[in-house]
């Protein structure tokens, strides 16, 4: 059963999803355009922002001298989680370099539906490996990543300026997902993180980014 074969794989797919979601959150941190919420992000991200492969490479190297040790398959999948990362954003920054030159264009609107796929292609895989950091259960992971999707689907095409006016939000996001890898990580390691943990910090960073938000527009309306 699928169920069985991920429990049996599960250091592996946590060491892969994890590696995959904390590229993400430092490709976030240190080269992405963002709405600063601290000094600390502006300052890497101003000063420190070609560190991010540098770090990354370190990153990957930790894991894989730490995890060979314990099991070949798990360094695999630390591996293929940095590889995915990799060649998802390569497609990504090409999609959105199209969209930009045929952006006026009769072209434009294929761009942007192809574009719309991709992010769409880019949530699955993000949601697939981030959801191993909640559970493991098949029909959970499968109902999850599709109400997600749907949702993404949506706040795409509509732009939903109830959402965009909280500025802070995105960060929120990708400090999660940079706990979420870390979980993922140290999970595949061996150590126990009680089931409440994912939720409970997802839920904290994001309200904490939500209130950062909401105190801003206050000001904005004062």
């Amino acid at each position: 059963m699928a169920s069985e074969a991920i429990e049996k794989q599960a250091p592996t797919l946590l060491a892969g999803g994890g590696i995959f979601l904390i590229f993400l959150f430092l490709h976030w941190l240190f080269l992405e355009s963002k709405k600063y919420a601290f000094f600390l992000e502006r300052h890497i991200h101003k000063h420190y922002n070609f560190w991010f492969y540098a770090l990354a490479s370190l990153v990957l190297l930790t894991v894989v001298w730490i995890t060979i040790k314990l099991d070949s398959l798990i360094a695999l999948g630390a591996v293929i989680g940095s590889n995915a990362f990799f060649i998802m954003s390569g497609f990504k920054s090409n999609a959105e370099e199209k969209e930009r030159l045929l952006k006026g264009s009769q072209m434009a609107d294929i761009s942007k539906v192809m574009y719309l796929e991709l992010i769409d292609t880019t949530f699955s895989i993000d949601g697939v490996l981030g959801a191993f950091a909640f559970t493991l259960s098949v029909p959970l992971i499968v109902i999850g990543n599709g109400i997600g999707a749907f949702i993404v689907r949506y706040l795409t095409i509509h732009s939903v300026k109830t959402v965009k006016k909280y500025a802070y939000l995105k960060n929120g996001a990708m400090y999660s997902i940079g706990f979420l890898g870390l979980i993922m990580i140290l999970e595949s390691l061996g150590f126990h993180v009680y089931s409440w943990t994912p939720p409970l910090v997802t839920f904290l960073v994001v309200g904490l980014f939500f209130y950062l938000s909401k105190r801003e527009l206050d000001i904005e309306k004062s």
